[in-house]
């Protein structure tokens, strides 16, 4: 198994504490702040441990209140909200310092058919017809600015391959847009409860840099301060995360420092499998 997803599926093996309580752990990377999507995938798996074993995850809500301190454990706890004949909700608050940096809601439903349908996947390369991310870092790397970098050098437990490489290194408009084959580096065990947590974990990639393509500039310019503030994902049908994903994203507005996001995950069969919304804070830093 790859150790970056050896890592990955430590940090969501939370510690249970006490009925309703649990401890989870950060990556000492060298992060100044616990990843967004960590803090996401971990309150999934404490809300998930606290809801019976035929009911799925189809929907979340959060909002990042605090930065994450990667130093210390972070303490998730539960509230069950209701535990009905079809869907279970579930508020999770994460808290470190006596503070919460992080609340959710998330509903759990049994298997029921019903109508279907969806919108097309977009007609885009194919994972297997892009670079793999060690053929991108050996053409690319050593030109990159160096916290673009010291950002791919570092083992990660979710592969990319994205569909179009410009913004990594043009500071032209682009459109609101962009293409992302994503899977877990690594195979999953057989539970849909992981995979579910992963995908959760990933979805907050490079979703907020979308509303950075129309101004030239991205997440990694220290010009602008970014910042996840809040994160909603649907989940539609059954998936793995240690296939190929493609994550297609676009943002429909930025005003008030602020940058609107929303993504859609398909399979490569072109089963839309997921759907992410997500406002970011994109301020432009102010001249000393």
């Amino acid at each position: 198994m790859n150790t970056a997803i050896d890592t990955l599926l430590q940090i969501l093996d939370l510690e249970p504490l006490e009925h309703n309580l649990f401890r989870g752990r950060s990556p000492q990377v060298g992060w100044q702040r616990v990843f967004g999507g960590q803090v996401i995938g971990q309150a999934l798996v404490a809300a998930s441990r606290t809801v019976i074993e035929d009911r799925h995850v189809h929907s979340l809500h959060g909002y990042f209140l605090r930065p994450g301190d990667p130093a210390v454990p972070i303490i998730y706890e539960v509230d069950r909200i209701r535990d009905g004949g079809s869907f279970t909700t579930r508020r999770v608050v994460a808290i470190q310092h006596g503070e919460a940096i992080f609340s959710m809601s998330a509903s759990f439903q049994i298997r029921e058919g019903g109508l279907e349908h969806q919108i097309a996947m977009p007609e885009v390369p194919g994972p297997d017809t892009l670079p793999s991310e060690q053929e991108l870092k050996d053409k690319f790397l050593s030109m990159a600015p160096e916290n673009i970098r010291k950002y791919w050098e570092r083992e990660r437990p979710i592969e990319m391959r994205p569909v179009d490489m410009t913004h990594y290194f043009s500071k032209k408009a682009l459109p609101p847009q962009q293409y992302v084959w994503v899977r877990a580096s690594g195979q999953l065990p057989e539970d849909e409860r992981i995979h579910q947590c992963v995908l959760a974990y990933a979805s907050d990639m490079t979703l907020l840099d979308t509303s950075l393509f129309p101004h030239g500039t991205s997440v990694f310019s220290p010009k602008i301060q970014a910042a996840s503030l809040d994160h909603a994902m649907w989940f539609h049908r059954p998936f793995r995360a240690d296939e190929w994903l493609l994550y297609a994203t676009d943002s429909t507005s930025s005003s008030g420092a602020r940058g609107m996001n929303r993504g859609l995950l398909y399979a490569q069969d072109g089963r839309l499998i997921a759907s992410t919304a997500q406002e970011g804070l994109i301020r432009v830093r102010k001249k000393d």
